[in-house]
Parts: structure tokens; C-alpha cells; sequence
């Protein structure tokens, strides 16, 4: 797996919108912040660019992230937003100089898709906060932003959450890889399809139905991804919705009765995803998880 090399002080960093659209508000003071830690920062051309719910047109998405993965002096390149659109240009770009010349790529939900790509790449990426949550409400930077800083500038980072009951205790030293629940899921049978046999796998997702959780981790089920897993990590499913007629059971209940044949450790309730505690992830990286019975431990080292 190849890792692209530390962002360093006056070192460029582009911001891109292959999704959803988004106002200057919510990437302007993400700017400033950057640009006073020493980083040069280019907007791409249409980074506010609005077409019906896309931040432009598909022509407009594409040029402004082929331009960013193309840009030899570019060292990271941060999405601005998730929401959907990337699918629809992930066919036609070229990355061919990214990958001689790669960059850390940042960011979450939609972005999963180009999260993919470059695994299957094999060219890390940081799964982390976009510009709109970098701060809390006081305007300070959140852990989020922190902890994502530190990955993508070459600095380890360990993790420690509070083991909950649906837990399952055991240890996993392996490479991360993951995101989106629903564009994972989506993924499959495509070239953008995630290998998981010997990875620890993370899943998060918003705004779901509980039957529809169900449906898409029995489809992962089915094809065999968590057949040989080494451990799996499971992030916030936020603001997840029930049908008039309960399902019945609990993400978390649907989730341990998918993988109840196996054996590899699960983690439930690691803050990463669409809550309020984003907590960066480095995936195609090797992390160490270890899920005690009071205390489990996400360690990454450079």
C-alpha cells in the first residue's frame, strides 16, 4: 500500500466538491483556518457551483477533481462535502498521474466511492471531517479536525472508547478499509469492489430504515465480505428510521445476528461517521484493534 507523503508546512492543500452542493459559508472559515497553520489553499474552479442538488454540473465535478488529482504540487486534497454525485463520475476519471504522484484525499459518506478506488489503487486515504464540521459551535477546532491533521501530516494517533455490551471481545492487527454502509453495499459487483478477506472493516451510515440495514449487511453476508474479516469497527448509523410497523430489532441487534458465525472482534459505538465526533481514519493503513471488556483501543503507527 502505497502512503503519500506527509502534508508539511506551506504545502498545498485543494478543496473539491464531487458531491452535493455547498455555500461559501460552511468552507470559507475552514480556509482561513488552514491557510494561518502555514498551507496554501485552492478552491476548485466550481467548488460552489450549484446544479440542482450537485455542486455543478458532472463536467464541472469532474474537471475540478481530475485537476486535483492531477496537480504534481497538490499534497492533499480535501472534499468539501459528501451527499451523492460522485458515482457519476467516477468512471471517467484518470489517475494516472495521481497515482505517480499521490496525495492524501480526505473525506466521508459519498466520498466513500473514491475511498474505494484507491484501495483498490492501493494508495491510502484519510476517512475524515470535511470543512463544514471543523469547528464546534465556539468556533474551535474539533477533535475531528485535530486527529484528521494528524494523520494526513505523518503523525500516529491512538483511539480509546468505552466497550459496549453488544461488543465482542479480541484483537486484530490489519489493514483498515470501509465507510459508507450504503456505498459499500452499492459497490459490489463493480471494479471499485472492496476486498475484505483479512481487513477490519468500518461501517457507518445516516438516515437509514432499519429493514434497509438489514437488507444491505445480509447482502454483504451473501457475497461472503465479512466471511473472512479480521475484525470489524462499527461507527455511528445516525437519525436511523422505523416503519410504522416495527422491524423489530436494533442496528446493533441486526449487526451482531449477521455476523454471529464469526469469530473476529466487533467494535460498536466508535465515534466516526455522520454524529458529533468524527474521528479520523487512515484506511488501506495497518491499525491495531483491541476489544477488551471495559476499554477497546484503535492504534495507528506510521
Amino acid at each position: 500500500m502505497i502512503t503519500p507523503p506527509p502534508v508539511k508546512p506551506n504545502s498545498k492543500i485543494r478543496i473539491v466538491s464531487p458531491s452535493g452542493k455547498i455555500d461559501e459559508k460552511h468552507v470559507m472559515p475552514a480556509v482561513g483556518w488552514l491557510e494561518k497553520q502555514g498551507y496554501k489553499v485552492e478552491l476548485g474552479e466550481h467548488v460552489f457551483a450549484k446544479h440542482f442538488q450537485f455542486a455543478g454540473t458532472d463536467e464541472q465535478r469532474l474537471k475540478d477533481v481530475q485537476t486535483a488529482l492531477d496537480d504534481p504540487d497538490c499534497d492533499a486534497i480535501i472534499c468539501s462535502r459528501g451527499g451523492y454525485g460522485t458515482v457519476r463520475i467516477i468512471s471517467k476519471l484518470d489517475f494516472t498521474a495521481f497515482t505517480e504522484s499521490p496525495k492524501w484525499l480526505v473525506g466521508f459518506s459519498d466520498i466513500t466511492i473514491l475511498h474505494s478506488c484507491l484501495n483498490k489503487l492501493e494508495i491510502a486515504t484519510v476517512h475524515g471531517v470535511m470543512p463544514r464540521y471543523f469547528f464546534n459551535e465556539a468556533g474551535e477546532p474539533k477533535e475531528d479536525l485535530t486527529s484528521m491533521m494528524k494523520l494526513i501530516t505523518g503523525e500516529g494517533i491512538n483511539y480509546s472508547v468505552d466497550t459496549t455490551e453488544y461488543s465482542r471481545n479480541g484483537k486484530a492487527n490489519a489493514e483498515l478499509i470501509g465507510g459508507n454502509l450504503s456505498i459499500v453495499t452499492s459497490l459490489q459487483g463493480t471494479k471499485y469492489d472492496l476486498n475484505t478477506d483479512g481487513k477490519i472493516l468500518f461501517l457507518e451510515d445516516i438516515d437509514e430504515f432499519l429493514y434497509h440495514t438489514d437488507r444491505m449487511i445480509h447482502q454483504l453476508k451473501l457475497s461472503g465480505k465479512l466471511d473472512k474479516l479480521a475484525g470489524l469497527i462499527l461507527g455511528d448509523f445516525t437519525d436511523m428510521k422505523d416503519n410504522e410497523s416495527p422491524f423489530g430489532k436494533t442496528v446493533h441487534e441486526i449487526i451482531l445476528e449477521a455476523v454471529a458465525d464469526f469469530d473476529y472482534p466487533v467494535c460498536f459505538d466508535f465515534p466516526g461517521g455522520h454524529d458529533k465526533k468524527n474521528l479520523a481514519l487512515a484506511f488501506g493503513k495497518q491499525w491495531e484493534l483491541d476489544v477488551s471488556s471495559d476499554k477497546t483501543t484503535l492504534n495507528f503507527t506510521p
